[in-house]
């Protein structure tokens, strides 16, 4: 099945496979069974604790996609986004985000630098992606630790598990208005003899986006409306076309395997490059190349009372160049990571069936200044990390458990020569800090129950204690950052965190109408933030003004993060008409009293959909309200806003492929959209795209 990109983010459209619609894309997604990847192995116990808590995928993917993963994810339930421009937007889950939400393709970290700062995009090419999957709980403990929202598995399916009876793939293309945007991939599947073959390809291109409203309206409007840029640049108020919003994507992967009896074994590589738009009032842009090489093998049936061994690595070499707004380059940032895992999943015991494995990983980050050579934001830092996981599931009758458990020791390593720049600053020079290796022990643990009081209906409880080890950057930050308008400082006596998470939940499952609703508070010891100090620079590095640029220091303290999320649905991914409402709200505050910051506001969405005979007409709604539960240094309220999102599409098989044509409506009331979630840089700076629509053909054979 094809990755066809869409750039349709933030859009909470209805879309699914239906049986009937769109056969032979089923089937050609079904002859390489993505789910190998996930949790279970399995998508029939959709009750399952340990299943994704949301797969994405066929239809549904391909009309949510966007250029990023956060713009992909951003209307999920309990999914926000950073929001960062076109090129770079990373989700947040349930309040948390970077190193608390890991991203992993295939089941293996994705091994970019996404997590350091909101303007570093995710090293992975959502035209390509099959599926995607968000895990909690008990899942997420087989992946990693610490990962206290979740993660997030983007599966592309370039080694193929199956042999393909006949070659297999797609074509698709499109045009987006907002942005200019030119989209085009094509993706192929076939096989010699006992070895399956994957080739895929795309390119995206978009410029900058249009705004909503003018300068105008802009200055006129009061605090929530912000001018673009803030403070009105001396009257140069922006309008039309927003300066540093360009994204352009090229990728190009491929994948051989040989397929046997009881398994498969297989490698990959891929090379993808993004050169995308920072758009902030210094603006500037940046150039990401990444190279990856996976290898995946797979015995099913190993050996008496183990149903499958598998053992899956992957190399990535991931670079990118930061130019400021002249086009001149000023840092470059290296990440070489290699990690390794194994499972072995045995035949059920008593009711219990599990997996248990391990997993390795090494990461060397080395970002530099362009010109003087001197580390950049962070100092050379080498991570280690190894890990030992236990997972299983049970079902007795009615009701279900599952009991999750992870050991890992993580080991930080910075270049201790290095010499960190001290800065003068309003309030006298930056706090320095003495830099040193650090070792972690982790433990986490998750043990959850379902109840299935009565055929269809639901109830469960789950409780996970996650530990995180505190990342590179917060151990041993020290420099300005332009994108975040901050000079970070990390503290490398930073304690792990511990976040203890309790989750009811109740859902109904059958029937013409189907729900499903959580209500969860998460416990933070030690919860790690940036702290403005209320100084800032009064030189950058470069010798320009600082523009004030905020110190922002590492610190630690009690938090809390309580939410509620739910859905409601009639006839849903069915034939006819079919609704659903749905709703999220999530709140973090500290426990000595304040809001913690980029938390998202709580929103209400409906959508309606009607499909027949090849035709698919759908709308969605969603109203995000006002976010003024700010840190204490956050600028706001984050405004409310309306969106209102509306799709048609039409498909019919010509000879043995099956076309789409599509069209696709976004921010349809044309509102000035700002994240909560986006860092305060941009968040005052850049609304998201004003009114779009989208047009394309799609072919899958």
């Amino acid at each position: 099945m094809s990755h066809h990109h869409l750039s349709l983010g933030k859009k909470k459209l209805l879309f699914i496979l239906i049986s009937g619609l769109l056969s032979s894309v089923s089937t050609a997604q079904s002859t390489a069974p993505s789910l190998e990847i996930t949790a279970t192995g399995s998508q029939e116990a959709t009750q399952s604790i340990l299943t994704p808590t949301k797969i994405l995928q066929g239809d549904e993917l391909l009309n949510k996609l966007g250029t990023t993963l956060g713009a992909t994810l951003a209307n999920e339930l309990g999914v926000s986004a950073t929001g960062y421009g076109a090129g770079s937007s990373r989700p947040v889950i349930r309040g948390l985000e970077g190193s608390r939400v890991q991203i992993l393709q295939n089941g293996l970290s994705v091994g970019d630098v996404s997590n350091i700062s909101q303007d570093h995009a995710v090293g992975n090419n959502m035209q390509n992606a099959h599926q995607v999957e968000i895990l909690r709980g008990a899942a997420a403990l087989l992946y990693g630790s610490g990962s206290s929202g979740g993660l997030v598995n983007v599966v592309n399916d370039r080694i193929l598990t199956n042999l393909p009876d006949r070659p297999t793939g797609a074509v698709n293309t499109s045009y987006e208005t907002v942005n200019n945007g030119r989209a085009g991939s094509v993706e192929v599947d076939g096989a010699f003899g006992s070895v399956a073959v994957h080739v895929d390809t795309a390119i995206n291109n978009a410029n900058n986006y249009t705004i909503p409203g003018s300068s105008t309206q802009s200055q006129g409007e009061p605090v929530g409306g912000w001018t673009v840029p803030p403070g009105g640049n001396e009257g140069n108020n922006y309008t039309g076309k927003l300066p540093n919003t360009f994204s352009n994507q090229n990728n190009l992967g491929a994948g051989v395997s040989y397929i046997g009896q009881n398994g498969y074994t297989g490698v990959s590589v891929e090379r993808l490059n993004n050169n995308y738009g920072i758009p902030t009032p210094e603006g500037g842009s940046i150039n990401q190349s990444q190279n990856r090489y996976d290898l995946q093998h797979q015995t099913r049936d190993p050996f008496a009372g183990f149903s499958s061994f598998k053992f899956s690595a992957a190399n990535s070499n991931y670079n990118h160049t930061e130019f400021n707004n002249a086009g001149e380059a000023a840092s470059q940032w290296k990440n070489i990571a290699n990690e390794a895992r194994l499972e072995l999943a045995h035949n059920p015991i008593a009711g219990w069936k599990g997996t248990f494995g391990a997993q390795f990983s090494a990461a060397s980050l080395n970002a530099t200044e362009v010109g003087t050579g001197s580390y950049a934001i962070v100092p050379p830092t080498k991570t280690n990390s190894n890990a030992l996981f236990w997972i299983e599931e049970g079902q007795w009758n009615s009701l279900q458990g599952s009991l999750g458990l992870r050991y890992n020791n993580v080991a930080q390593k910075p270049n201790l020569g290095t010499e960190l720049g001290v800065q003068d600053t309003t309030s006298g020079p930056t706090p320095g800090i003495t830099l040193q290796n650090r070792n972690f022990n982790l433990m986490s643990y998750s043990a959850g129950g379902l109840w299935n009081f009565m055929q269809g209906y639901g109830t469960g409880v789950a409780y996970t204690v996650s530990q995180r080890a505190p990342s590179a950057q917060e151990l041993y930050s020290y420099g300005a950052h332009e994108s975040t308008a901050t000079f970070d400082i990390g503290n490398p006596n930073l304690t792990k965190e511990t976040s203890h998470n309790l989750e009811f939940n109740i859902q109904k499952t059958s029937g013409l109408m189907r729900g499903k609703a959580s209500i969860y508070a998460n416990r933070f010891n030690n919860y790690i933030y940036g702290f403005y100090t209320g100084s800032s620079i009064v030189t950058t590095p470069s010798g320009g003004e600082g523009d004030g640029f905020s110190v922002v220091t590492a610190q630690q303290a009690a938090a809390t993060i309580k939410g509620i999320e739910g859905e409601l649905t009639y006839n849903w991914r069915q034939h006819g008409l079919g609704g659903r409402i749905f709703g999220d709200a999530s709140q973090g505050t500290f426990d000595a009293g304040g809001n913690l910051p980029l938390q998202p506001a709580p929103r209400l969405g409906a959508e309606i959909a009607h499909q027949h005979n090849g035709w698919l007409t759908n709308a969605s709604y969603i109203y995000s309200y006002q976010q003024n539960r700010l840190a204490n240094w956050e600028i706001g309220p984050a405004p409310s806003y309306n969106l209102l999102n509306a799709g048609i599409s039409y498909t019919e098989r010509v000879k043995d492929v099956n076309w789409t044509v599509y069209a696709n409506l976004k921010n349809l009331l044309n509102e000035q959209i700002r994240y909560a979630t986006t860092p305060m840089a941009v968040r005052l700076y850049a609304p998201q795209p004003g009114r779009s629509l989208m047009i394309g053909l799609r072919g899958t054979f």
